[in-house]
């Protein structure tokens, strides 16, 4: 029995600036254009039921984003896709496009796939995310010895907002890998840059790039981050929530012109 639809969908360029929030609305009113038929809450005021991943820091990049779509009972065929079937052939294609279409510039569906019942939600399955990052301020060589002392560090302590209050917390537990991976473009004026990866756990608090740029030195300015993966660790297995089977698909189709 087909219970949903999980996306994987990218947010990049000048959308990135847009919040959580605003990401919802755009998915919401791409589905109601779509016509295809979605399950929604109960209550007062229902909304279309839909279940979004880990939310993504304003101003990051992603390639690796994740959404559940609900469906109602009977609802499945006209999506195209069964559990059997999930990402593959033209039905999978046919929608990414689609949905793409309806949906502001910068947001890109890149695969789909009928999900049965019974899973958890993605916010609770994830237990890390892998990113991209590139920042200014010292050269790759710098940057490589800051990183080997973090890493070190038995404790890494920032000052971190929590409901409106500050309070000091060690990074180091959830930071799993961090390496320099080679130089990036200067800035404007002319301050080096590099370019590293990193692995950083969601639970039981997920650590922001712009967190892991205080443990590293409050003079390295974070340019660009770009969450590149998502990891479900179950039984000792390793896995992405939903994986890509080819090139992002090309929707050959404008998007929507406006995020209201």
């Amino acid at each position: 029995m087909v219970d949903a639809v999980r996306f994987r969908f990218a947010k990049q360029g000048k959308v990135r600036f847009t919040s959580h929030r605003d990401l919802a609305r755009m998915w919401e009113r791409a589905l109601r254009r779509s016509g295809l038929p979605v399950a929604w809450t109960q209550g007062f005021s229902p909304r279309l039921q839909i279940s979004f991943g880990l939310a993504l820091p304003t101003g990051c990049e992603s390639v690796a984003e994740y959404l559940d779509v609900h469906l109602p009972d009977g609802g499945a065929a006209a999506w195209g896709l069964s559990v059997p079937e999930a990402g593959r052939g033209g039905g999978a294609a046919t929608l990414c496009a689609r949905l793409s279409s309806l949906l502001p510039e910068g947001v890109e569906v890149t695969a789909a796939e009928a999900v049965a019942g019974g899973r958890g939600s993605l916010q609770q399955e994830v237990t890390s995310c892998a990113w991209e990052l590139e920042v200014l301020g010292l050269a790759a060589g710098d940057v490589a010895g800051r990183v080997e002392r973090f890493l070190d560090a038995p404790s890494v302590l920032v000052r971190r907002e929590r409901k409106g209050r500050l309070d000091e917390d060690d990074l180091r537990p959830a930071v799993r890998s961090l390496s320099v991976v080679g130089p990036a473009a200067s800035g404007p004026d002319g301050t080096p840059g590099s370019r590293l990866q990193a692995e950083l756990a969601t639970h039981p608090r997920g650590v922001r790039p712009a967190e892991l740029m205080q443990g590293l030195g409050t003079d390295l300015v974070l340019r660009r981050a770009c969450r590149t993966q998502q990891w479900i660790e179950r039984d000792g297995v390793r896995f992405e929530p939903l994986v890509t089977t080819g090139p992002s698909v090309d929707t050959d189709a404008p998007h929507a012109r406006r995020a209201s």
